[in-house]
């Protein structure tokens, strides 16, 4: 028991419990003790001595101890509460304001479009194909360049297609000669047809004169009928062999005729022939059609191109148009004449569709929109836009901020701001929509602040709080 040595009992008499102050070497130290039998040690005897606190706790202390309980839960009830709430808005899903695009809900008109896809294309684009086979010597642009009319691209081997040439124009001196050779041949023979009539002719006029002069001696007694027969069967048969050889006179005009005629229009396509040969070695030599630049351009030296292959594409990049496509189920909102937008980035072109390819490739309609102003700066060719093609108005109609969230017509879930601190999910039906503006339906009023930027990974909740 000489542990305990030291140790000093006081009794505290207004909250019922024991003081215990132990002092080893020389440290004090004081334990609280409930109100039970408890043990002490003195310093003198080193016996233990029991001591039964029996005493009554008066009322008022008892009083005093209950309020300072209660106090004591209520605190701890209400810091617990305190702390839930603050777990529950620390746990309750938030996102950025400064990530949140917000349109306001107003009436207003809308003027109805189909959205498409775009391309930005030159207004004027030329294309400079090969005119033969052959194969390319030299190269003197490069694509990108600035070019003027008539400058030289490509140099393409020559060699032979001149020497194709060289073989047709001898081949038309020839054709020129056979020509000649038969206009000669003709000419001679109508000459000896002719000279045949002639000496035919005369013979018909001396037997003419035979048959009057035996005629002349049968009526004077003088002839005899056989011989007068005879004379008149000679004059017949001869008159009738000159007018074979008349008619076969006429007959061999008309003939060589025809026959100069085709060989002159044989003659007359062989050198068609001979000049569109002659146009294709002076297009060989490959010069740009236009002011412009070089969009495209083959460039690699010795490579062989097939008659009609692409060798460079010239076009006016100071002026645009756009190509756009559709589905062909939306042919019928799309038509020459129509108002279109085109959408740039940010900035806003206006067009007109001149052109609507009639016919359907792939389930999808071509068309083209010729801009107001061509000469915009946000203009590259290639670019990708989006034309928007009115064919409505509607007026008096509640919208709402076009943007990404917005796929046609349909519901939608949408999130609205029920304060400046809140968003709540609410189900959306849409119709109608342009570039600007789409129209809505149900579940929306006038003056309700919608989120029109990108939602998606918020899709399982119902509410969110901004921070």
């Amino acid at each position: 028991m000489n542990s305990l040595q030291g140790l000093k009992t006081y009794r505290v008499s207004d909250i019922g419990h024991l003081s215990f102050y132990l002092c080893i070497e020389n440290q004090c130290y004081v334990f609280l003790a409930r109100a039970l039998p408890f043990c002490s040690c003195t310093n003198e005897t080193n016996e233990l001595n029991y001591t039964t606190m029996d005493r009554t706790i008066p009322e008022e202390v008892q009083r005093k101890k209950r309020r300072r309980r209660m106090m004591m839960w209520s605190g701890g009830g209400v810091g617990f509460f305190a702390l839930v709430i603050v777990g529950a808005m620390a746990l309750q899903p938030s996102v950025s304001r400064s990530s949140l695009s917000v349109s306001t809900a107003d009436v207003g008109t809308l003027q109805i479009s189909i959205n498409a896809a775009g391309t930005v294309a030159p207004a004027y684009e030329e294309m400079v194909n090969s005119p033969l086979d052959t194969r390319i010597v030299e190269v003197y642009k490069k694509a990108g360049d600035s070019v003027k009319a008539g400058q030289p691209l490509l140099k393409l081997d020559l060699q032979t297609a001149s020497t194709d040439y060289n073989k047709l124009l001898d081949e038309e001196q020839m054709r020129q000669h056979q020509m000649k050779q038969l206009e000669i041949n003709n000419e001679t023979k109508l000459k000896d047809l002719a000279m045949q009539i002639r000496v035919s002719e005369m013979k018909l006029n001396r037997m003419a004169v035979e048959l009057r002069n035996e005629q002349f001696l049968d009526s004077l007694g003088a002839g005899t009928p056989d011989k007068v027969r005879q004379v008149e069967l000679n004059y017949k048969v001869s008159k009738l062999e000159h007018e074979q050889l008349c008619q076969q006179y006429a007959n061999e005009q008309k003939v060589m005729a025809a026959e100069e005629q085709v060989k002159a229009l044989d003659l007359s396509i062989f050198r068609k022939g001979v000049a569109e040969m002659k146009r294709t070695l002076e297009e060989a030599q490959v010069f740009a059609p236009r002011d412009g630049v070089l969009t495209f351009l083959n460039d690699q030296i010795g490579v062989r191109v097939a008659k009609g292959e692409q060798l460079a594409t010239v076009a006016d990049l100071s002026r645009f148009q756009v190509k756009g496509t559709i589905a062909d189920s939306y042919i019928d909102r799309v038509s020459q004449g129509a108002e279109a937008i085109v959408k740039v980035g940010d900035a806003l072109c206006k067009g007109v569709v001149n052109h609507v390819v009639p016919t359907s490739e792939d389930g999808t309609i071509d068309f083209t929109v010729q801009l107001e102003k061509t000469d915009n700066g946000n203009l590259r060719s290639g670019l990708k836009v989006d034309v928007h093609v009115i064919y409505g108005v509607k007026d008096n109609v509640l919208r709402i901020a076009n943007d990404t969230y917005y796929l046609g017509a349909g519901k939608y879930e949408l999130f609205v701001m029920t304060d400046d601190n809140h968003l709540e999910r609410r189900e959306v039906e849409l119709g109608e929509s342009n570039w600007d503006f789409v129209e809505v339906i149900s579940g929306l009023k006038p003056g309700d602040r919608v989120v029109v930027s990108d939602m998606n990974a918020y899709k399982g909740k119902s509410d969110l709080k901004i921070k």
